[in-house]
Order: C-alpha cells, then structure tokens, then sequence
C-alpha cells in the first residue's frame, strides 16, 4: 500500500496481526574499524547489538505457552557488490521470519564472560550463553542507495500481506555515505509505504568515534556539519508518541517533530538505537 493516510500508530499487535522490524545494516569495509575505545570491530558490536535486541523480543514474546508471533524481524546487509540477508539455515530463505522462527533456530550459540556485581558489591566474571543469529561482515563499498530500494520492495510486499498491522520499522545503520548515488529519493519512497495504521517509520544512525559533535534526536538540519549527514537526517522519520516516551525514559532530550537519527555517535550508541526504534510496538499494544 502506497497512498496516504491518517496517521495513528495505534494498532493493537497480535499474532493474527503482527509488527515487523527490518535491520538494514552497513558491511562495507570500514565497519571492519574498531568501535571507539572498544576492543572490537563496528561490525562486531553492531552484530552483537542486533543479537541482543533479537533476544529481548523473544522475551517480550514469550508466555506460558511458548514464544507467540508477534514480531517479524529482517535482516540486509550490503557492502561491495553485495545487498542481502545473512542470515544463516533456517533464517536464510527469505528475509522475514517470525521471532518464534528466530527463537527456534540460532545460527549457534557462544559461550561468553561477563562481568557483575556480586552480593558482596565485587566486580566478577560471569559466564552465559549468548544466541548468534548475525554475524559480522565487512567489505568493499557502501551500496546505501540500492540497499534501501531492496528494503523498499521487501516492506511493501509486507505491508501488501498485514494492512491491517502497526507499520513496520526500519532501523539503518550506517558509518559512512553512500557510494552508489543519492539514497534521498528511495528513502522517500520507502517511507511513502503505509499500512492502515500508518507510514513505514525509517530511523538512521550514523557512528563514528570522530571528533565531531554527536547529534541525537535533532527537530531541524541546522548543527549538522555536512552533506550527508543533513540526507540522513531528511531520510529520518519523526519519532511517534510511544518511540519518544522510550526516549526520554532513556534520558534524551525528545521535542515536538525529533527525528529518529542519531549522527557521528559512538557505536555503543547503536544499543540504545536499537532498543528505542523497537518500541515502535508499545507493550500496552500487544494483545494478551
């Protein structure tokens, strides 16, 4: 569906009547850098943010009775010459699954330390299990403009089979700028598309361990220092009722018309990106 509508982002999400949330992930090869100050690659702690907020919709989902489909979750990647979801085995067939379908089938599991605070107030190490669905990858350019227009088809096919859901949402994150043209007008397409509810919500984030201002949440274009960083943000959508209120409990500064866009912030950035963009589905929406 491509036509506009009023605007409610009120649909109460069901397993009859889902939401979806599709990642569009930057793998071109500078996410092969470290993250800021980490010890890791941005594509390795984009890979683990993205498994992390995996498993805390499988846990909002789940009830007595086992992991009910209320969420669909995608995954495209690009970078070189490649746009595609990569996920792996069962995921690998098409890019939306349902999260019970997620939660069944890990690409593998790790074992992984931790560190906690003991009873005692002492800082130790705590060993977990840690589900991997997205694995990290880095290559060659940045093919932003055709990644969008794929995730553009996929949407709208989506929408076509749930008219009746909470729009779907979709979270790019990105460290660098296009390399195959201007990403602005497909962007524009892809939030043109519309369930019932209400436009696709297209959030951005730009990170970076630069030594430029971050930008979170801007109303206007006027502080961003440059060209691309001003497209991402006109590529943005303004944040709805539920997605601020998850904002401002986090501590950000949200006004009337704040964009979903963060630019040049520190990859550890992406964890808050991902947990805020994914209560597009407020709680009080899902059924029982």
């Amino acid at each position: 569906m491509m036509y506009p509508l009023p605007m409610s982002y009120s649909a109460e999400i069901s397993r009859s009547n889902p939401t979806a949330f599709l990642f569009l992930i930057d793998q071109s090869g500078s996410m092969a850098d470290h993250a800021g100050n980490l010890n890791v690659s941005r594509a390795q702690f984009v890979s683990d943010a993205l498994n992390r907020v995996v498993m805390n919709l499988i846990a909002r989902s789940s009830k007595a009775e086992g992991v009910r489909d209320y969420f669909e979750i995608g995954v495209i990647g690009y970078g070189g010459s490649i746009i595609h979801n990569p996920l792996k085995g069962a995921l690998s067939g098409k890019v939306f699954n349902s999260i019970s379908t997620f939660e069944k089938f890990p690409h593998t599991v790790e074992d992984r330390v931790i560190k906690i605070i003991d009873n005692e107030g002492k800082q130790v190490n705590d060993r977990i299990k840690f589900p991997v669905w997205f694995v990290p990858e880095a290559r060659g350019n940045t093919p932003m403009r055709d990644a969008i227009r794929t995730a553009a088809l996929e949407i709208a096919s989506w929408c076509n089979d749930h008219p009746n859901s909470y729009p779907p949402t979709v979270l790019h994150v990105t460290d660098g700028e296009s390399s195959d043209g201007d990403p602005e007008p497909i962007a524009e397409h892809l939030k043109r598309i519309v369930t019932e509810d209400g436009e696709v919500l297209f959030f951005n984030i730009h990170t970076s361990d630069e030594s430029k201002k971050p930008i979170k949440f801007p109303v206007s274009e006027i502080d961003i220092p440059d060209h691309f960083g001003r497209t991402l943000f006109r590529m943005s959508s303004e944040l709805p009722d539920s997605i601020a209120s998850a904002a401002r409990e986090k501590g950000y500064s949200i006004a009337n018309g704040s964009k979903g866009f963060f630019y040049n912030v520190e990859p550890i950035e992406v964890v808050d990106f991902f947990d805020i963009g994914t209560r597009a589905s407020s709680d009080s929406l899902i059924l029982r």
